[in-house]
Protein backbone atom coordinates (compact mmCIF):
# COMPACT_ATOMS: atom_id res chain seq x y z
CA UNK A 1 0.00 0.00 0.00
CA UNK A 2 1.48 3.01 -1.09
CA UNK A 3 1.64 6.31 0.84
CA UNK A 4 -0.68 9.48 0.59
CA UNK A 5 1.06 12.30 -0.82
CA UNK A 6 1.97 14.03 2.37
CA UNK A 7 2.71 11.33 4.95
CA UNK A 8 3.39 13.30 7.66
CA UNK A 9 -0.27 15.25 7.81
CA UNK A 10 -1.91 14.61 10.64
CA UNK A 11 -4.96 16.58 9.65
CA UNK A 12 -8.09 16.46 12.01
CA UNK A 13 -6.88 13.54 14.40
CA UNK A 14 -6.41 14.51 18.12
CA UNK A 15 -3.49 14.46 19.53
CA UNK A 16 -3.11 14.55 23.81
CA UNK A 17 -0.13 16.09 24.91
CA UNK A 18 1.44 16.00 28.67
CA UNK A 19 4.02 18.35 29.66
CA UNK A 20 2.94 20.85 26.49
CA UNK A 21 3.43 24.31 28.18
CA UNK A 22 7.36 24.71 27.16
CA UNK A 23 10.31 22.30 26.07
CA UNK A 24 9.90 18.92 24.05
CA UNK A 25 5.99 19.53 24.94
CA UNK A 26 5.35 22.44 23.93
CA UNK A 27 7.58 22.07 20.64
CA UNK A 28 5.63 18.71 19.70
CA UNK A 29 2.54 20.58 20.31
CA UNK A 30 3.79 23.24 17.73
CA UNK A 31 4.58 20.85 15.49
CA UNK A 32 1.37 18.66 15.32
CA UNK A 33 -0.63 21.39 15.13
CA UNK A 34 1.04 22.91 11.93
CA UNK A 35 0.69 19.63 10.59
CA UNK A 36 -2.85 19.62 10.82
CA UNK A 37 -3.84 17.73 14.65
CA UNK A 38 -6.27 18.88 17.20
CA UNK A 39 -4.77 19.45 20.40
CA UNK A 40 -5.56 18.52 23.88
CA UNK A 41 -2.68 20.14 26.00
CA UNK A 42 -1.78 19.71 30.31
CA UNK A 43 0.97 20.47 32.09
CA UNK A 44 0.82 22.03 35.67
CA UNK A 45 1.52 25.36 36.44
CA UNK A 46 5.33 26.11 35.84
CA UNK A 47 7.69 27.49 38.63
CA UNK A 48 8.11 31.06 36.06
CA UNK A 49 4.73 31.52 35.71
CA UNK A 50 4.19 31.24 31.82
CA UNK A 51 0.56 29.66 30.60
CA UNK A 52 0.08 27.93 27.14
CA UNK A 53 1.42 30.65 24.46
CA UNK A 54 1.72 28.19 21.39
CA UNK A 55 0.63 26.95 19.05
CA UNK A 56 -0.59 30.30 17.45
CA UNK A 57 -3.76 29.18 15.77
CA UNK A 58 -6.45 31.28 14.13
CA UNK A 59 -8.95 28.43 14.91
CA UNK A 60 -9.13 28.26 18.76
CA UNK A 61 -11.50 25.59 18.31
CA UNK A 62 -8.63 23.14 17.52
CA UNK A 63 -6.80 23.15 20.78
CA UNK A 64 -7.80 22.69 24.13
CA UNK A 65 -5.20 23.25 27.40
CA UNK A 66 -6.04 22.75 31.10
CA UNK A 67 -3.44 23.24 33.78
CA UNK A 68 -3.42 20.19 35.76
CA UNK A 69 -0.78 17.56 37.75
CA UNK A 70 -0.36 14.21 35.72
CA UNK A 71 0.03 12.47 39.33
CA UNK A 72 -3.26 13.54 40.11
CA UNK A 73 -5.89 10.75 38.36
CA UNK A 74 -8.99 12.09 39.07
CA UNK A 75 -8.07 15.27 37.56
CA UNK A 76 -6.46 13.04 34.73
CA UNK A 77 -9.12 11.11 34.10
CA UNK A 78 -11.52 14.51 34.11
CA UNK A 79 -9.29 15.51 31.38
CA UNK A 80 -9.50 12.79 29.14
CA UNK A 81 -13.23 12.89 29.27
CA UNK A 82 -13.52 16.25 28.12
CA UNK A 83 -11.10 15.74 25.39
CA UNK A 84 -13.62 12.72 24.43
CA UNK A 85 -16.21 15.02 24.89
CA UNK A 86 -15.05 17.30 22.60
CA UNK A 87 -13.31 15.82 19.58
CA UNK A 88 -15.46 12.51 20.40
CA UNK A 89 -11.42 9.79 20.40
CA UNK A 90 -7.86 10.45 21.26
CA UNK A 91 -5.43 9.26 18.31
CA UNK A 92 -2.05 10.16 19.59
CA UNK A 93 -1.28 10.31 22.56
CA UNK A 94 2.59 11.60 23.57
CA UNK A 95 3.46 10.89 27.39
CA UNK A 96 6.18 13.57 27.77
CA UNK A 97 5.76 14.83 31.93
CA UNK A 98 8.10 14.47 34.22
CA UNK A 99 11.05 15.53 36.23
CA UNK A 100 13.61 14.59 38.34
CA UNK A 101 16.40 16.33 40.85
CA UNK A 102 19.95 15.60 41.46
CA UNK A 103 20.94 13.31 44.20
CA UNK A 104 23.14 10.17 45.26
CA UNK A 105 20.91 7.39 46.06
CA UNK A 106 21.71 6.57 49.52
CA UNK A 107 19.82 10.24 50.69
CA UNK A 108 16.19 10.14 48.83
CA UNK A 109 14.11 10.26 51.09
CA UNK A 110 11.07 7.47 50.83
CA UNK A 111 8.95 11.08 49.89
CA UNK A 112 11.04 11.85 47.04
CA UNK A 113 11.09 8.25 45.82
CA UNK A 114 7.73 7.98 45.36
CA UNK A 115 7.50 11.89 43.83
CA UNK A 116 9.57 10.63 41.11
CA UNK A 117 7.91 6.62 40.50
CA UNK A 118 4.19 9.05 40.50
CA UNK A 119 5.85 11.69 37.80
CA UNK A 120 7.93 8.90 35.61
CA UNK A 121 5.90 5.72 35.86
CA UNK A 122 2.60 5.83 37.46
CA UNK A 123 1.16 8.94 35.96
CA UNK A 124 2.51 7.73 32.14
CA UNK A 125 0.91 4.06 32.84
CA UNK A 126 -2.43 5.57 34.27
CA UNK A 127 -2.65 8.26 30.62
CA UNK A 128 -2.48 5.50 28.62
CA UNK A 129 -4.63 3.07 30.60
CA UNK A 130 -6.89 5.48 30.54
CA UNK A 131 -6.89 6.62 26.61
CA UNK A 132 -6.38 3.15 24.93
CA UNK A 133 -9.78 2.44 25.04
CA UNK A 134 -10.86 5.96 22.94
CA UNK A 135 -8.49 4.81 20.36
CA UNK A 136 -9.56 3.16 16.80
CA UNK A 137 -6.93 1.53 15.08
CA UNK A 138 -4.30 3.39 13.60
CA UNK A 139 -4.08 5.61 16.63
CA UNK A 140 -0.60 5.43 18.31
CA UNK A 141 1.17 6.15 21.74
CA UNK A 142 4.79 7.75 21.45
CA UNK A 143 6.46 7.92 25.39
CA UNK A 144 9.37 10.51 26.08
CA UNK A 145 11.97 8.92 27.64
CA UNK A 146 15.68 9.67 28.14
CA UNK A 147 18.93 8.67 27.74
CA UNK A 148 19.04 7.74 31.24
CA UNK A 149 17.10 4.58 30.45
CA UNK A 150 19.40 3.13 28.30
CA UNK A 151 22.83 4.12 31.14
CA UNK A 152 23.79 4.63 34.20
CA UNK A 153 22.78 7.92 35.50
CA UNK A 154 24.45 8.74 39.00
CA UNK A 155 22.57 11.85 40.54
CA UNK A 156 19.24 10.66 39.35
CA UNK A 157 19.01 6.79 39.84
CA UNK A 158 15.26 6.53 40.96
CA UNK A 159 14.77 8.94 37.55
CA UNK A 160 16.87 6.79 35.40
CA UNK A 161 15.17 3.87 36.71
CA UNK A 162 11.44 4.85 36.38
CA UNK A 163 12.24 6.07 32.42
CA UNK A 164 14.04 2.51 32.05
CA UNK A 165 10.38 1.22 33.42
CA UNK A 166 8.49 3.13 30.92
CA UNK A 167 10.98 1.81 27.98
CA UNK A 168 9.93 -1.50 28.84
CA UNK A 169 6.21 -0.77 29.28
CA UNK A 170 6.60 0.88 25.42
CA UNK A 171 7.65 -2.77 24.45
CA UNK A 172 5.26 -4.93 25.58
CA UNK A 173 2.20 -2.45 25.09
CA UNK A 174 3.61 -2.40 21.48
CA UNK A 175 2.65 -6.33 21.65
CA UNK A 176 -0.59 -6.09 23.80
CA UNK A 177 -2.04 -3.43 21.79
CA UNK A 178 -0.66 -4.23 18.05
CA UNK A 179 -3.77 -6.14 17.88
CA UNK A 180 -5.88 -3.36 17.84
CA UNK A 181 -3.65 -1.56 15.80
CA UNK A 182 -2.50 0.89 18.19
CA UNK A 183 1.61 1.65 17.41
CA UNK A 184 3.52 2.01 20.67
CA UNK A 185 7.45 3.64 20.55
CA UNK A 186 9.40 5.98 22.18
CA UNK A 187 11.72 8.63 21.94
CA UNK A 188 14.75 9.09 24.43
CA UNK A 189 16.16 12.29 24.18
CA UNK A 190 19.50 14.13 25.32
CA UNK A 191 21.81 17.29 24.48
CA UNK A 192 18.27 19.10 23.81
CA UNK A 193 19.10 21.72 26.26
CA UNK A 194 15.30 22.95 27.95
CA UNK A 195 14.69 24.67 31.65
CA UNK A 196 14.19 21.38 33.31
CA UNK A 197 17.06 19.76 32.20
CA UNK A 198 19.32 23.10 32.49
CA UNK A 199 18.15 22.91 36.34
CA UNK A 200 18.95 19.47 36.99
CA UNK A 201 22.05 19.76 35.45
CA UNK A 202 23.00 22.94 37.43
CA UNK A 203 22.26 21.10 40.40
CA UNK A 204 24.25 18.04 39.68
CA UNK A 205 27.49 20.29 38.60
CA UNK A 206 26.90 21.54 41.85
CA UNK A 207 26.54 18.44 44.43
CA UNK A 208 29.19 16.17 45.45
CA UNK A 209 28.66 14.01 43.09
CA UNK A 210 31.68 12.31 41.38
CA UNK A 211 30.62 12.15 37.80
CA UNK A 212 29.30 14.64 35.02
CA UNK A 213 27.24 14.25 32.12
CA UNK A 214 28.75 13.91 29.00
CA UNK A 215 29.20 18.16 27.48
CA UNK A 216 29.20 17.97 23.50
CA UNK A 217 27.44 14.93 21.82
CA UNK A 218 29.23 13.48 18.44
CA UNK A 219 27.38 15.79 16.27
CA UNK A 220 29.45 18.67 17.91
CA UNK A 221 26.62 20.50 18.97
CA UNK A 222 23.16 20.48 21.36
CA UNK A 223 20.04 19.84 19.56
CA UNK A 224 16.63 21.69 20.52
CA UNK A 225 13.39 20.48 21.74
CA UNK A 226 12.41 21.31 17.69
CA UNK A 227 14.34 17.95 17.15
CA UNK A 228 12.71 15.92 19.54
CA UNK A 229 9.21 16.62 18.06
CA UNK A 230 10.13 15.44 14.82
CA UNK A 231 10.51 12.29 16.17
CA UNK A 232 7.13 12.56 17.42
CA UNK A 233 6.23 13.98 14.56
CA UNK A 234 7.50 10.82 12.56
CA UNK A 235 6.14 8.03 15.11
CA UNK A 236 2.69 9.39 14.89
CA UNK A 237 2.56 9.58 11.00
CA UNK A 238 2.27 7.09 8.11
CA UNK A 239 5.70 7.30 7.53
CA UNK A 240 6.07 5.06 10.65
CA UNK A 241 2.62 2.80 10.08
CA UNK A 242 4.88 -0.16 10.49
CA UNK A 243 7.28 0.83 13.53
CA UNK A 244 6.15 -0.24 16.93
CA UNK A 245 8.14 -1.64 20.14
CA UNK A 246 11.20 0.66 19.16
CA UNK A 247 13.03 4.04 20.81
CA UNK A 248 14.47 6.79 18.66
CA UNK A 249 17.14 8.18 20.19
CA UNK A 250 17.02 11.76 19.35
CA UNK A 251 20.59 12.86 21.08
CA UNK A 252 23.41 13.84 18.50
CA UNK A 253 25.32 10.18 19.06
CA UNK A 254 25.23 10.27 22.68
CA UNK A 255 23.53 6.90 23.24
CA UNK A 256 26.08 5.17 20.52
CA UNK A 257 29.18 6.99 21.64
CA UNK A 258 29.04 5.79 25.38
CA UNK A 259 32.26 6.87 27.56
CA UNK A 260 33.61 8.75 24.42
CA UNK A 261 33.20 12.49 24.32
CA UNK A 262 34.16 15.02 21.37
CA UNK A 263 37.12 17.41 21.82
CA UNK A 264 36.24 19.87 19.78
CA UNK A 265 33.01 22.19 19.33
CA UNK A 266 31.50 22.39 15.64
CA UNK A 267 30.18 25.51 14.27
CA UNK A 268 26.37 25.11 13.54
Amino acid sequence: MSFPDDPLRCDGRVALITGAARGIGGATATLLRRFGANLALCDRVPEDGCAFSHPADADPAAVMARLLDVRDPGAVNDFVDDVVDRFGRIDVLVNNAGGSFAAEFVDVTEKGEAMLIAENFTQVAHLARRVVPTMAPGSSIVNITSIEAHQGAPGFAVYAAMKAAVDSLTRTLALELAPRGIRVNAVAPDALPTTGEGTARDELLGSSIDFEPAVIPPLGHFGTPEDAAGAVLYLTSELARFVTGTTIHVDGGNHAAGGWRRKVVAEH
